[in-house]
């Protein structure tokens, strides 16, 4: 992730979808189901789990505390969160948001967990799960909503990335 992507400090690449994947192995036949969509070279990125963990525990060491008045932060902490329980990720740039719509249903497929658009203003997620509720209010002090499937998304020091056994 360059410094150009991050919004105080904190993991915020602005018009790209995020995806998280429960394994390795389903991120990588979500790469592979993104191929029909001829994606540009370098706008596909994938991160493991310890490379996604390594760079958000970094950004949320360096954090402004202007970070916390929008989603961003919290986001960072969930997203930590799910590296340290093993997710794996793909980042990849959307022009519009019927692309980004399209790279959703592509990896959806796939065990796609969550895939969140992020705007300039706001951070819109793209995969329903059956059971989700109608997105609250969210505020640094309430944290996210509790759809966001690490729901704990604490500031425990002591997580860190399970040792993998699934190729990167």
């Amino acid at each position: 992730m360059d410094r150009e992507e991050r919004s105080f400090g904190v993991f915020k690449p602005e018009g790209h979808v995020v995806i998280s994947f429960p394994s390795a192995v389903q991120a990588a036949a979500a790469e592979q189901a993104l191929a029909p969509l001829a994606l540009p070279p370098g706008d596909l990125r994938r991160f493991s789990d310890r490379e996604m963990f390594e760079r958000l525990d970094e950004d949320l060491a360096h954090a402004s505390p202007l970070a916390a008045l929008g989603q961003e932060l919290n986001l960072a902490k969930a997203q930590r969160e799910l590296a340290a329980r093993g997710y794996h990720w793909l980042v990849v740039r959307a022009g519009d948001d019927e692309l980004a719509q399209r790279i959703a249903d592509a990896v959806r497929p796939h065990g796609a967990e969550r895939a969140q658009l992020y705007g300039r203003f706001v951070i819109e997620e793209l995969i329903d799960h059956p059971g989700d509720l109608p997105q609250v209010a969210e505020s640094p002090d309430r944290g996210l909503d509790a759809q966001t499937r690490s729901g704990e998304e604490g500031e425990r020091a002591d997580l860190r990335p399970a040792p993998e056994d699934t190729p990167r």
